[in-house]
């Protein structure tokens, strides 16, 4: 004859286990949580990166877009107050500089989109053959742009008269 004791059969969990299962779920939480932190702490640099590097290229389009040679003759260097009125070839960017970004249509708008960058273009002829195109057709366009943390990020391209 086999009498089976219902009252030594355990339900639910002891104290104990309940105690180790909550400091195991806190300590692995905890864990989960520091990681994040550290990820998030460094994910607004590359944000900064990509706006400078959004910015520079932008402006580096914008220039190579220009005319190589004027069919006028007459130039003006680039201002933020003429830089969308007047007319402008590549080589008139030389030397230009701004604080702050600003769209091209909203050149002398008080805000600037990116207020905390700052721009310098240089634009100067080739002095020598450059990929078998002569030196006076082609000119080096480099566009810097210094973001807020004073990381530089430089854009360059060529633009040839074709």
């Amino acid at each position: 004859m086999c009498t089976s004791n219902r009252s030594s059969l355990q339900r639910g969990v002891s104290l104990i286990e309940l105690i180790m299962y909550i400091v195991i779920v806190s300590v692995a939480l905890a864990g989960i949580l520091l990681v994040m932190n550290t990820v998030t702490r460094g994910s607004a640099d590359p944000l900064v990166r990509k706006q400078a590097l959004a910015a520079a290229y932008s402006l580096l389009e914008e220039i190579e877009l220009q005319d190589f040679i004027s069919a006028s003759g007459a130039t003006a260097a680039v201002t933020q107050a003429n830089r969308a009125s007047a007319y402008h070839i590549v080589t008139d960017y030389n030397n230009f500089a701004t604080s702050g970004i600003f769209p091209v249509d909203d050149a002398l708008s008080a805000s600037a989109v990116l207020p905390n960058y700052s721009v310098s273009v240089s634009a100067v002829p080739e002095a020598a053959a450059w990929n078998g195109i002569p030196a006076a057709s082609a000119v080096r366009v480099s566009v810097t742009v210094i973001a807020p943390n004073g990381e530089a990020v430089t854009a360059t391209g060529y633009r040839t008269a074709y």
